[in-house]
């Protein structure tokens, strides 16, 4: 074909658009409606694919195409919905980094902004029981403190809710700020105009107390849950710290300090005791322990020699090292931990789709109330009917039930990166939660993953050697354990391997390859039956593994593999009957294989001798039984089964971590993760729950009471400075409740 021809058949074929992921960092969001407004006008914007904002990170996740949207227009599309955005700190980051020392100072300056407004509030409150505070001199200086306490401590209130106003939208401020300005008013017109007043038969009372009470409270919250929220973002924070800034390199012979993000692969990178890896990479020289606790769960120190792999972020302890560098930023693991960490954090769970529904209606229903109450009060007393109407606009928090379901799953997701789970978010985290059924791959995940060769049994006329180097040539080119197993045990004999022409594996059979020009088989029985290859009637010992050989169609003999149990497979297993949940093992082995390891871990329903086929189809009718099903597997060879089943946990490893089709990932191949990934899903949906409960319960309850619902029975009535401190501390308390998943323990 010509070049011409070439070009123009490249140019029919459609291109896929370019799709870039940014994570921004957003302010001025304080509840789920200001969440839902900057999540529409992101979604509308040209070019945007999908747009979650995080309500507890103050972020929004953006899914773009760069050729009809930049940075700079998705800033701006935030700043027109009335919120501001800023770029993030670096090209391609999915973690926002905050300024700490910026962030501490405002920290600062709002806790001492809201102490002081407080004070103001408590010296025009016992000015105001002064018998001659109506005396037209002293109630202007009241008037005028709380003027300057609403410019200076409430002047954010009031630039929110306008800003939302002239958007078309509401949000808690608009609470806020509707119920001081009219409480402000309300006294004004009682300072300069009382007889107004009194000419109708109200009362002329003051609320200057009351407003500054509003605003000092909802600043002191404010304050609170920043403090409340950076704890509950903190394990990822910390994550994303692990990686240091400056890297060693050599550099023709010389040693060079460089930015960690200016390292290529393939450097050469230096490492000293006491420090952290900069990038992923494997050691050429030297041997040391590195612990690897924070990315991994793992608490024991790990050895490291020629040939090991390190991962950026684990802190070396004693040795020095030479290695080179193989995976660098986003692409180590460290950086897809933290991305999917942050992608899991910027979900949405099923549990929340509620809160969602009844936040988006929540603040113009509260106004209508508010109306409603100061309708019906004022046939009886207009003054106290103006009162009871700001109490039920400040006493409402739109900010509990947004924050209830994502604070939670937050601190939970951060505490499992650091046990070494990483949850893909918020509806996997709460699929896993609900499981009653779980289903075990053998290879790989009740055992070691390790197989060795314990017998080679030749057929005749060959000899054992000749059969072990014929079966690792078909096997180098494999990925399987059993693979890695003869080529291992061919290396002990010193067995040179022959070349291999063509390989081809075949999924839960084997595999078929072309060695030395002569059509090999290495696999199971139903490879064998597939291609019409007998096998001779031999029993197997129990708790073996047989690999078939076969070359030029005719049956050359069998290796038999063993593989260790893992030492804390028992326990896992006695830990899930203990969570109610039946473990099942579901593995493409031999019954001869598979029987014996059941017996002995207490497993009593097996399904060995299965293709990923049929496994497929016994998973399909656990759930037609009923079954809420898990399945465990290694990631690779179970993906389609852990696709089909109703929650999946895969056994990951370095750069399969992002590949995985399950809702969890346990970062090393410890089975105590598994247990603690289940434990920690259903802790985490009991907190969403309680959160949930707690947030609507007190809106429920908080709103009716400051209506005035208790008053005939009991003559109790909430004023607005009380309404305000309630209001203050609901979304504080749904934080610190969540908070308490940061000591979670597995025991």
């Amino acid at each position: 074909m010509s070049n011409s021809s070439s070009a123009a058949v490249a140019a029919n074929q459609p291109v896929e658009p370019a799709v870039e992921t940014v994570v921004l960092p957003i302010h001025g969001m304080t509840c789920a409606a200001c969440q839902a407004h900057v999540e529409r006008s992101l979604r509308a914007a040209p070019g945007v694919l999908e747009a979650t904002v995080n309500l507890l990170a103050h972020s929004a996740r953006v899914m773009y195409e760069p050729r009809l949207s930049s940075l700079r227009d998705l800033v701006g599309v935030v700043d027109d919905a009335g919120y501001q955005a800023s770029l993030p700190s670096h090209a391609g980051a999915t973690v926002p980094q905050p300024d700490n020392a910026a962030s501490e100072a405002a920290s600062r300056r709002l806790l001492a902004t809201a102490l002081l407004t407080i004070a103001a509030a408590i010296a025009v409150m016992f000015a105001s029981m002064h018998p001659v505070v109506h005396s037209t001199g002293l109630a202007i200086t009241l008037g005028t403190v709380t003027l300057l306490g609403m410019l200076t401590a409430g002047a954010p209130v009031y630039q929110r809710a306008w800003r939302a106003a002239r958007h078309g939208s509401t949000n808690m401020h608009t609470l806020v700020a509707l119920g001081t300005l009219a409480a402000f008013g309300y006294s004004a017109v009682a300072t300069l105009w009382p007889a107004l007043l009194t000419r109708h038969h109200i009362r002329p009372d003051l609320y200057y107390d009351s407003v500054l009470f509003i605003l000092g409270f909802l600043l002191l919250g404010n304050w609170l849950e920043t403090r409340a929220r950076k704890r509950a973002l903190n394990a990822v924070r910390t994550l994303a710290e692990l990686e240091p800034s400056q890297a060693r390199i050599l550099k023709d012979g010389r040693e060079l300090s460089v930015p960690t993000a200016t390292v290529l692969p393939d450097d050469i990178v230096v490492l000293r005791p006491g420090e952290r890896v900069p990038v992923d990479g494997i050691v050429l020289r030297g041997s040391t322990s590195v612990d690897e606790s924070l990315l991994t769960g793992e608490s024991q120190p790990v050895a490291k020699s020629v040939g090991d792999t390190l991962i950026a972020g684990s802190l070396n302890y004693d040795g020095a090292l030479e290695y080179r560098a193989t995976a660098i930023g986003a692409e180590s693991r460290l950086g897809q931990i933290l991305r999917l960490v942050e992608q899991a954090q910027s979900s949405r769970a099923p549990m929340q789709q509620l809160a969602d529904r009844v936040s988006a209606i929540f603040v113009p229903a509260i106004i209508a109330l508010a109306v409603a109450t100061f309708i019906a009060w004022s046939f009886f007393d207009v003054s106290r009917a103006f009162a009871i109407a700001v109490a039920v606009l400040v006493v409402a928090c739109p900010c509990a039930m947004g924050l209830a379901v994502p604070a939670a799953l937050t601190v939970a997701i951060g505490r499992g990166a650091q046990l070494g789970v990483l949850f893909k978010g918020g509806e996997a985290l709460e699929r896993l939660a609900h499981v009653d059924t779980v289903l075990l791959d053998k290879t790989g995940t009740l055992t070691e993953g390790k197989p060795s060769v314990v017998a080679v049994q030749p057929a005749a006329n060959w000899t054992e050697n000749r059969l072990l180097q014929l079966a690792a040539s078909a096997e180098q080119r494999s990925e399987h354990p059993l693979g890695r197993a003869v080529l291992r045990a061919a290396e002990a004999r010193g067995l040179p391997l022959l070349p291999v022409e063509e390989f081809q594996a075949r999924p839960g059979m084997g595999l078929e390859a072309t060695v030395n020009g002569a059509e090999v088989l290495a696999g199971n029985a139903r490879l064998f039956k597939a291609h019409g290859v007998s096998l001779p009637e031999n029993s197997l010992p129990a708790g073996t593994t047989p690999l078939h050989i076969a070359q030029s169609g005719a049956y050359v003999g069998t290796l038999l593999c063993r593989d260790a149990v893992r030492e804390d497979a028992a326990r896992a297993l006695q830990a899930l009957r203990e969570l109610d949940l039946q473990p099942i093992m579901l593995t493409g082995d031999t019954v001869a294989a598979a029987q014996p390891l059941a017996d002995a871990l207490g497993i009593r329903e097996v399904y060995a001798g299965l293709s990923p086929e049929q496994k497929l189809d016994q998973i399909r009718e656990l759930q037609r039984r009923g079954a809420r099903v898990l399945m465990v597997g290694d990631g690779v060879n179970d993906a389609a089964a852990i696709a089909q089943a109703d929650s999946g946990i895969g056994m990951g490893t370095g750069t399969e971590l992002a590949r995985e089709a399950g809702d969890a990932i346990l970062l090393h191949g410890d089975l105590g993760a598994m247990v603690a990934a289940l434990k920690l899903a259903r802790a985490t949906r009991r907190i969403m729950k309680q959160n949930l409960g707690w947030a609507a319960g007190y809106n429920l309850l908080a709103v009716p009471i400051a209506a005035g619902a208790l008053w005939a029975a009991f003559g109790i009535l909430l004023s607005p400075a009380v309404a305000s401190a309630a209001m203050a501390l609901s979304s504080v308390s749904v934080l610190l409740n969540s908070l308490r998943l940061r000591r979670w323990r597995t025991t």
